[in-house]
């Protein structure tokens, strides 16, 4: 049985103070709370322009893996004028610096991810689209072995699988949260 284990999520509205957010001083002097990705922009030397921004705060706050529509439609929530090539530009960035991933989830568009310090695979439900992410360490003993007997050390893979739930339309998806497996 899959227990769940807690992984620090995005800040929320309501805790400021969280663990992803840390206040630093603007330009002006003024302390503002950052979300985890702005964190990673500066320490990347992205210029934060009001688009960019908002972008981060968006994708900061996010529990799923969107598309760069669902994206923009989130975005646009909170500025209606910002231009779909913007978000596009804005992803591209992000992702050539290492802040966010694109995953072909073989539903034909890139999902997004914010770059994982730790290892995690992924289960899409074909049905709704909804991506688990969970680690298994048996799994990866198993890949290590499998690896070791064809004379080879593992250095990345990435494993998805893809499936239906077993109790209809009933999957437990926790928001926020990485799965374990049998360890």
């Amino acid at each position: 049985m899959e227990a769940p284990i807690k992984t620090p999520g995005p800040p929320s509205a309501d805790a400021p103070y969280h663990e992803g957010r840390r206040r630093i001083k603007n330009r002006i002097g003024t302390t503002t709370d950052v979300s985890p990705i702005e964190r990673l922009c500066a320490d990347n030397g992205l210029r934060m322009t009001a688009q960019r921004r908002i972008v981060a705060k968006v994708l900061s706050t996010t529990h799923d893996h969107p598309d760069v529509d669902e994206l923009y439609r989130r975005v646009r929530k909170i500025d209606p004028q910002i231009a779909l090539s913007t978000i596009y530009r804005i992803v591209h960035v992000l992702c050539a610096t290492g802040i966010l991933e694109k995953h072909h989830f073989g539903s034909g568009r890139a999902r997004l991810e914010l770059t994982p310090t730790k290892h995690h695979d992924h289960l899409i439900d074909v049905r709704s689209g909804n991506v688990v992410e969970f680690r298994s360490d048996k799994i990866e003993r198993l890949l290590s072995k499998i690896a070791n007997r064809l004379g080879y050390r593992i250095v990345e893979h990435r494993l998805e699988l893809y499936g239906v739930p077993l109790d209809g339309d009933r999957a437990v998806i926790i928001p926020n949260q990485v799965r374990t497996g049998a360890q």
